[in-house]
C-alpha cells in the first residue's frame, strides 16, 4: 500500500518542481538588443503625394517581471522618423524630405501569452537628436534656413505591438503615434503645420539573459 503512495508523492514532487521551474522561467528578466526597419510618415495638408520615409531603429531593452503574465519593458533606442512628400502650396511646387532622428524611451506594459508571445502597449518620450530637410522644387532656397531649432526638441506619444519569441530571439511588430506636433516655428511650421509623427517598426532582437 505504501509503494503506490510513495510513487504518487514522488510524481507530485516532480510535477511540482517542473511547475516551479516553469513559473521561474516565465518571471525571469529579459535584457537584450534589438534593431530593424522603420516606415514613418507625417500627416500633411496641401501635398499631392506622400511617401513613407524608410529608415531604421536600434536599441536595448529590459523586461522587468511583475508577475507570471505581466511585465514592464523600458527601452532606449535611436530611431529615424519623417516623411517625403510633394507639395503644391500657393503656387509653389516641389518635393521635400523631412529627416528627423530621435533618441527614444518607450515604457511598455507587457502581457505575456506564455513564453512565446508578448502583447505590448504604453507611452514613449523622445529627444530630437538631429533634423534635416532635403528639397527639390520652388521652395528650395527658402528651406536652407530650416534647422533643428525649428522643430520641437521633445516628442511624446503611444506605441503598441507584439513580440514573437523563438528561444532567445524574437520578431517584433510595433506602431507608434506621436501626440505633439513636430514643428514649432519658421519654415518647418509653415510646411508641416500641426503634423505629428507616425511610425511602423519591424524588429529582430535577442535576449542576452
Amino acid at each position: 500500500m505504501k509503494r503506490p503512495i510513495n510513487k504518487l508523492l514522488l510524481a507530485s514532487a516532480v510535477l511540482g518542481s517542473l511547475f516551479i521551474s516553469k513559473a521561474n522561467a516565465q518571471t525571469t528578466p529579459r535584457t537584450g538588443i534589438k534593431g530593424g526597419l522603420n516606415a514613418s510618415t507625417l500627416y500633411l495638408n496641401n501635398v499631392d503625394d506622400r511617401n513613407e520615409r524608410i529608415g531604421f531603429h536600434v536599441g536595448v531593452f529590459t523586461q522587468i517581471p511583475v508577475g507570471e503574465f505581466f511585465a514592464v519593458q523600458p527601452e532606449l533606442q535611436y530611431t529615424t522618423k519623417g516623411v517625403s512628400a510633394r507639395y503644391n502650396l500657393l503656387g509653389y511646387e516641389g518635393k521635400n524630405t523631412f529627416k528627423l532622428n530621435y533618441v527614444e524611451l518607450p515604457v511598455l506594459a507587457t502581457f505575456k501569452l506564455g513564453n512565446s508571445v508578448d502583447l505590448q502597449a504604453g507611452p514613449y518620450v523622445s529627444y530630437l537628436a538631429n533634423a534635416k530637410v532635403a528639397t527639390d522644387g520652388d521652395l528650395g532656397s527658402g528651406l536652407r534656413d530650416i534647422s533643428r531649432e525649428n522643430f520641437n526638441a521633445f516628442d511624446y506619444g503611444v506605441a503598441g505591438g507584439l513580440n514573437i519569441y523563438f528561444g532567445s530571439a524574437f520578431l517584433g511588430l510595433r506602431y507608434g503615434q506621436g501626440l505633439q506636433p513636430v514643428a514649432n516655428d519658421g519654415g518647418a511650421r509653415f510646411l508641416l503645420g500641426k503634423a505629428k509623427n507616425a511610425v511602423g517598426q519591424i524588429s529582430l532582437g535577442f535576449s542576452l539573459r
